[in-house]
């Protein structure tokens, strides 16, 4: 397998295991997941089909949307109608328009605890724009969704629409400029950048946009946090809980880097805290099989997620358009 294949592979079967992962403990404390799960916190997939939450259906949508672009300028379009058709499977009767594929699978039209500003925004029939704001909203359900972007986009192609796919829902600088740095960051890798170059480079591009303040302040101190020896749970802690953009992906950023070469440790780290446990671990999961790729990954882990089937045919639409686009 060619290595761009075994990457999108990774990066999107990754945040899928990290997502799965961490759903069963996304609303509890760090003290009842010991007690629930034992000393090491939740460090398994539960059993049977691992379930997937929004984050990766998003995710999915996000891809699609993509793949139904001929042109680049339309790719914002279509990523908006990939998701009203999401949020048709969440139960909403709306008009849909132009159908993709994957509202037709009954899988996705499970429940997965939706975030609201994601449902308020799109049943409010508005594109919200980076200018034009729909919302004050910065949580984490804007940068959760845009490693399709990362995949495909060169980097500053991929800063620029990972933060305009997440202003759609969210309109808070802080809900969108996370999700440019994690879409720049995971383009990097795929344009042969460590993970730590990725990082670097990702925070000197951020000083150059207003409003991204927060944005480069959590990244910098996951970067920094990652080259010391602290209690890994105390770090995350310093970092936030995840529910709002900036903290999920400094969280997701700190545990690829602590762990860079350990995808099973690194998403045991993303999941077991206080916060958005299957947020921290999707975007932790994105970015940790992009750079280590698919054969990085616990095989056992990879055929227990949900929705592997369809995992597997969007990563290979996605690399031939990869090819495409760079070729």
């Amino acid at each position: 397998m060619a290595r761009e294949k075994e990457m999108i592979y990774g990066c999107l079967l990754g945040g899928a295991i990290g997502d799965a992962l961490g759903y069963p403990v996304e609303f509890m404390n760090y003290t009842d997941i010991i007690e629930k799960y034992g000393f090491d916190g939740i460090i398994d997939l539960e059993k049977g089909k691992a379930l997937i939450s929004d984050d990766t259906q998003m995710t999915l949508f996000t891809a699609e949307g993509i793949l139904l672009t001929t042109s680049k300028d339309k790719v914002l379009d279509n990523i908006y109608l990939a998701y009203l058709r999401w949020l048709a499977t969440q139960g909403y009767n709306i008009p849909v328009i132009e159908q993709g594929w994957l509202i037709h699978d009954s899988r996705f039209h499970n429940r997965r605890s939706p975030g609201n500003s994601c449902i308020d925004s799109l049943k409010s029939g508005k594109m919200g724009q980076i200018d034009n704001p729909i919302n004050n909203s910065k949580g984490c359900g804007g940068v959760m969704r845009v490693a399709p972007l990362g995949i495909l986009c060169p980097p500053d192609d991929a800063f620029l629409y990972g933060m305009k796919s997440a202003a759609i829902t969210h309109g808070h600088p802080s809900g969108y400029y996370p999700a440019g740095a994690l879409a720049r960051i995971i383009s990097l890798t795929f344009n042969d950048h460590t993970l730590s170059e990725s990082v670097e480079d990702t925070l000197d591009y951020l000083e150059g946009y207003e409003g991204s303040e927060e944005t480069h302040k959590a990244l910098k101190k996951a970067y920094e946090l990652s080259k010391e020896d602290n209690i890994i749970y105390d770090d995350i802690c310093s970092l936030g809980e995840g529910w709002v953009g900036e903290e999920a992906l400094a969280i997701g950023v700190y545990c690829a880097l602590r762990f860079n070469d350990d995808f099973r440790s690194a998403l045991i780290a993303a999941v077991n805290h206080d916060g958005d446990s299957d947020s921290t671990g999707s975007i932790t999961g994105n970015i940790l099989g992009a750079v280590l790729g698919i054969n990085g990954i616990p095989e056992q882990w990879g055929y227990k997620v949900e929705l592997r089937d369809k995992i597997n045919i969007l990563s290979e639409r996605l690399y031939y358009k990869h090819q495409l686009y760079y070729n």
